[in-house]
């Protein structure tokens, strides 16, 4: 399985290589409409915020995110493949169009900054880089870039100024096989069965300071 991630990472790196500027056009993926979407997503703010910048460290933020991957999700929490009782309720009533056009519509929003604290900054770093492997953790850098812009074509999540809390509340997740809703998560569970509290929480904060240097 590790064999597998390092050749994952590998041509991951790769591939973020050859897509260059479609990195960042998540709504090619998806036939959606961010018009609609801004609209639809007005059930979606209290927690996530009217532009997918979220209202509070437990729930993800979603600006910028691939529609892709929001659009993936959303149909998990739908059909119930991942369990969470505020997302399954809100998804149950939502079409397939509506889902696209929410998709669409937050991957085209603008992300805010996140921060790191400055104590786990090498710890975390060190992981996403080169990540661990006398525990066979791969580096996180392989599948969702080096910025942390993650791979649309793909389905890897972009994961740069996610918050600290979300990321590890999933990574535990993950660990514990809570999370288990599709082929991506048994690549996760893989990555984080060997993770201890203390690298999760290295690493999470880490991630919400991740960003793309500016031009």
């Amino acid at each position: 399985m590790i064999k597998r991630l390092l050749v994952c990472g590998a041509l991951t790196t790769g591939l973020l290589m050859a897509l260059g500027g479609l990195a960042r056009a998540q709504d090619f993926f998806v036939d959606g409409h961010a018009g609609a979407g801004k609209t639809k997503a007005s059930q979606c703010a209290g927690c996530h915020g009217s532009d997918g910048n979220s209202t509070g460290a437990q729930f993800p933020n979603l600006a910028a995110q691939h529609a892709k991957y929001i659009y993936a999700q959303l149909k998990a929490f739908k059909s119930g493949a991942r369990k969470n009782s505020i997302m399954n309720s809100m998804a149950a009533g939502l079409s397939d169009q509506d889902m696209k056009d929410l998709a669409v519509y937050f991957s085209q929003q603008k992300e805010s900054m996140g921060v790191a604290d400055p104590k786990l900054v090498d710890a975390g770093q060190a992981l996403y880089r080169g990540g661990d492997m006398s525990k066979g953790i791969p580096a996180c850098s392989g599948c969702h870039g080096p910025a942390g812009e993650g791979n649309p074509a793909a389905g890897f999540p972009r994961i740069a100024g996610q918050h600290a809390q979300y990321v590890a509340k999933q990574l535990k997740a993950y660990r514990s096989r809570e999370r288990d809703e599709d082929k991506l998560a048994t690549i996760m569970q893989a990555v984080a069965q060997h993770m201890s509290d203390k690298q999760i929480r290295a690493l999470a904060s880490y991630v919400d300071g991740l960003h793309r240097a500016k031009d």
